[in-house]
Formats: C-alpha cells, structure tokens, sequence
C-alpha cells in the first residue's frame, strides 16, 4: 500500500457539521494526571493517536494499570508516589515534544536513572530548555550532543524549590517544571510568558497546591508540593489545532458553510480565530460553555467573499504557534502584502515550520521573503494552479502533511504528499473527515 497521497481537484462548495477528534493537549495531559491520581480514572473521546499511545505505554512502563474498552480508556493511578521506577527502564516518547518534556517534570524523583528516546523528529528538538530548569531542582542529566535526545535522568529525593523564569512562551517547559514543583517540598515560583494554560487550569480544577496571578505580559505561578490527586473522569472535547484545517480549507473556498461541534476554545488557544477574523473571515461561537476549567463552543464559518492581508501583532504567535501554517495559505490568497515577525520558535517543532512554510508558499507560485524568525508573504488572491507540485522529506511532520491537503483542495494543480501515516500522530481520522466533505459536497 503506497504511503502517499494524489490530489488532483479542487473541493466544491460545501456546508456541512463535523467533530474532529478530541482535544491532544489535554489528552497527554489526563493520561499524566490520572497516572498519579489515587483511584480508577474514566475518559471519553480520548485521541487514540500515536502521541496519545505513547503517554499510555510510558505510564505502563511505569507500573500503572490501563484499560481501553468501548471507547472508554480506564486509568488506575496509585496515587503521586504510585509509580514503580526500575534499573535500565527506557521510555520512549516517539513523536512527543509534549510527552517527552512533561514527562521530566514528573520523573525527578527518581532513584533509578531513566532513559527518554524519541524518533527522528523528536531526536532534533531542544530539551536542554526543560533539563535547565529541572536540574536546579536536583535532578541530573545526561543529553546526546549537549541537549537532544536521548537523554538520561536521575532523579533526587532532596528536591529544591525553584524560581524559573519561562521567556519563549513555552507551555511545554512551564508544564514540566509545574510537574517538578508539585513533587517538591516548598514553593517553587514561575514567572510566565504567556501561553497555553490547560495544566494550571487542571491543576485548578484538581484543587492542586497551585495559584496563578494574571499579569498583563506575563503569568506569576507558585506551585506546592502536592499531597493527593483526586481521580479525574473527563469527556475530552474536540481539539481546536485539529479543527483549524477545517476553518482555513472553509477560508479558502466559496460558498463554504461550516459547523464545528464542541471544540475547546481556551484563550490561550485561539490566536488562529483571531487572525482569521482580521483577515475577513466571519466565525462565530455558540453553545458556549465551561467544562471543567475549560471554554467550549461549537464554532460556525461562512466563507468570505475576499480575504484582506494582515500585519500579524507577535503577541498572538503562542496562542496560534501551531496554526501558522494554515494562516501562511490564509495570507498567500489574501489581497495584499502579510508580515509575520517573532517567528523563531516555529523552527523548534517537529520540522522546521518557518521554512517548510516558505517552500510551500514557493511551490503555489507566491512570492515571500523571509530571515530566521519572519516572514512576508505577497498574497494573490486568484491563485489556480495546474502544474505538479511534490512534497515529501519534512521529517513526517504532522501539520506539514494536512497544510499541503488543504492547500491541494483549495488551489489546485496535481499534489503528490508523501508521509501520509504522519496523520497518526496527531489525527488519525483527518483524511475520513476530508473525504466527508468533498462527498456530495
């Protein structure tokens, strides 16, 4: 069976109701968090994708019962010291920045060094931005060429309290060293660029030994050791990074309707709405609600008529770090000229976004200029095309492989997308969902 992906017409206008799979932030997050809850964890609408498996394997390495039946996946945590930790145990976080560096923050109290691996992907991020942190604590690391994976970690049952200052926005190395605090005696301080909130607003939800004091640049976080966690059952709602392909591929096409179901909505996580709305895209939420901590809302789009460029304010990047793909295309059939600055971090992911960005904005004929962290993109607003266009060797980068879907789908010309198995990391139903709009669209 060929591992690639022919698109050779565009959709046709469509006006549908969809729900996509559930939430993965927060899907990796409930596996940990139940890990160490005292009691039998229930969720509903978990992401069964391979990042989702390989937080569910990991903690059955480390001695925690699982159970998946009907849908239902079944956690029975041993309580915050429940984890059995063993000589030579290896843990491998595959394709996870969020697994492997959340993962840290709840392994330094080990006794035993621990082994993290990764594939290719993984194996190219930082993780000397959580070990830093984390050593100062009192736990110890060994990284493979001063801070990649794999790594070793070992723990320390004389933990320190710490002050961390988080500048890149970084939700992952917040998490992880949240994790840390919570297993040190005293209280450790982080001040926060902003950026996605799903562990504190958890940790809130959980009635954990956590405040947060709101800054207007910045989050002050103090974190206590924790003494128990309750068991937490969970119906995950929908994930908005996985609903983004939809909106855009609604974007850029006429006479498109869209209903979304019961997507999280968090603050922290909808810059891509708010750059949309700047651009002329009309979105709507409705059925708004709170479900444990969380903002949901079933999202409507109707397609614009045209799309107008944007100088996209930096203090949105975090909220939309993992939609900037999906907003390039946005901006490359937009009437004018988009800036995109303080973009540095895009490069941090599981491939090099920034610069997969341009090539495909290069490939559709659109003309960029770009340095290290921007990007300026020469939007034309009658792109069709009808010339081959290949992409393959981006490191199975998820978010690289459903882009170039919904750029096939919206401009034309013959696509050959290498990788598609990437989908499985992230959205595994993608292409069935595709496939139920392009019919009797």
């Amino acid at each position: 069976m060929t591992n690639k992906i022919i698109i050779k017409n565009k959709i046709t206008k469509f006006k549908k109701k969809i729900e996509v799979s559930g939430d993965k932030s927060l899907s990796i997050r409930w596996v940990l968090f139940s890990s160490l809850a005292s009691g039998v964890s229930k969720a509903k609408n978990l992401l069964m994708s391979e990042d989702v498996l390989a937080a569910i394997e990991i903690i059955k390495k480390l001695g925690i019962k699982v159970k998946i039946r009907n849908k239902i996946c079944e956690i029975y945590g041993k309580g915050i010291n429940g984890y059995v930790f063993r000589k030579n145990l290896k843990l491998n976080a595959k394709n996870s920045g969020t697994l492997g560096r959340l993962l840290l923050g709840l392994l330094i109290d080990s006794p035993y060094p621990i082994k993290i691996i990764g594939d290719k992907s993984l194996s190219q991020r930082d993780f000397k931005r959580v070990s830093d942190p984390l050593s100062n604590f009192g736990a110890n690391f060994k990284l493979s060429k001063k801070k990649y994976l794999p790594l070793t970690i070992m723990g320390s049952k004389k933990l320190n309290p710490i002050n961390y200052f988080e500048k890149k926005g970084s939700a992952q190395c917040k998490s992880a060293v949240i994790f840390g605090g919570l297993k040190t005696n005293g209280t450790t301080t982080i001040k926060a660029k902003k950026s996605r909130n799903h562990t504190e607003l958890l940790c809130k939800y959980l009635n954990l030994p956590l405040t947060v004091i709101n800054k207007k640049k910045y989050d002050l976080i103090k974190v206590n050791k924790m003494k128990k966690i309750n068991r937490l059952n969970y119906n995950i709602p929908s994930d908005i990074s996985s609903s983004a392909f939809f909106l855009v591929l609604t974007a850029l096409n006429s006479n498109c309707e869209l209903l979304i179901k019961n997507v999280n909505v968090n603050p922290s996580r909808i810059g891509v709405i708010t750059i949309l709305k700047k651009m002329g895209v009309k979105i709507q939420f409705k059925n708004q609600k709170i479900y444990k901590g969380e903002k949901i809302a079933d999202i409507k789009i109707v397609s614009p008529k045209f799309l107008k460029p944007i100088n996209c304010p930096p203090s949105l990047n975090t909220e939309a770090i993992d939609e900037f793909l999906l907003i390039f295309l946005v901006a490359a059939k937009a009437n004018g000229i988009s800036y995109f600055k303080d973009l540095a971090e895009l490069n941090h992911k599981e491939s090099p976004r920034l610069k997969w960005g341009e090539k495909i904005l290069n490939k559709i004929g659109i003309k960029t200029i770009t340095t290290d962290n921007s990007i300026k993109i020469f939007g034309n607003p009658n792109i069709n095309l009808k010339n081959k266009i290949i992409i393959k060797n981006y490191l199975k980068d998820h978010r690289v492989f459903m882009t170039s879907i919904i750029a096939a789908l919206s401009f034309g010309g013959e696509w050959s997308i290498h990788d598609k198995d990437s989908i499985n990391t992230s959205f595994p139903n993608f292409l069935k969902i595709i496939n139920n709009l392009r019919k009797n669209a």
